[in-house]
């Protein structure tokens, strides 16, 4: 449990922050950017919710707390080279992916087969999980980027991977099973 009795430390007022091992890295290093990136995206899901009713409530609350784990995961730099952690290390994993293919390939199973693409759009929940899978997808270039450069756990990226799909057939799902997508009619504004 996270106790957070201070909101502010000061400790970053000149442009540094603190790593979940207590390395101090620049705020805008790749790292902060990356697990940033899903913060925004998880931010973007609290505007879905109040959209949200039922069985998609529950699962966008349950994504939400996969992405404070994903932020967890990435804000943590090596976890073989922290073995004197004051606490165990968050990473997400293979079940949580495989997790999220599932619900993906039931809410698939009720929506007709796409013909085109689709604009983001429809209803106002469909516009916020598209809104919600655009950021999450610059938040999975941000993961792969990092990867590039530092150890990061592989089952993050798959999950950011995972969740956009997740998020584009949930918008999908909340336009009325598909039949309020709004199609992309090519070159029909010429």
């Amino acid at each position: 449990m996270v106790v957070l009795n201070k909101i502010y430390t000061r400790t970053g007022d000149k442009g540094t922050t603190a790593l979940s091992n207590g390395a101090r890295v620049e705020k805008d290093s790749v790292r902060v950017g990356s697990y940033g990136s899903v913060d925004e995206v998880n931010a973007t899901l609290g505007l879905a919710q109040l959209h949200a009713a039922d069985d998609m409530a529950v699962a966008l609350s349950r994504v939400q707390n996969d992405l404070f784990d994903l932020g967890a995961d990435l804000a943590t730099p090596d976890p073989d080279k922290d073995a004197e952690a004051p606490y165990p290390r968050l990473r997400i994993v293979a079940a949580q992916v495989e997790r999220l293919e599932r619900e993906i390939d039931a809410m698939n199973a009720s929506l007709k087969p796409l013909r085109s693409f689709i604009l983001p759009g429809g209803s106002a929940l469909a516009s916020y999980l598209h809104l919600s899978r655009t950021v999450c997808r610059r938040a999975e270039r941000e993961a792969v980027t990092l990867a590039r450069e530092e150890t990061v756990n592989p089952e993050a990226v798959r999950y950011l991977n995972r969740l956009s799909d997740w998020l584009f057939v949930a918008a999908r799902a909340a336009n009325q099973g598909g039949e309020g997508d709004v199609l992309w009619v090519p070159g029909a504004n010429r």
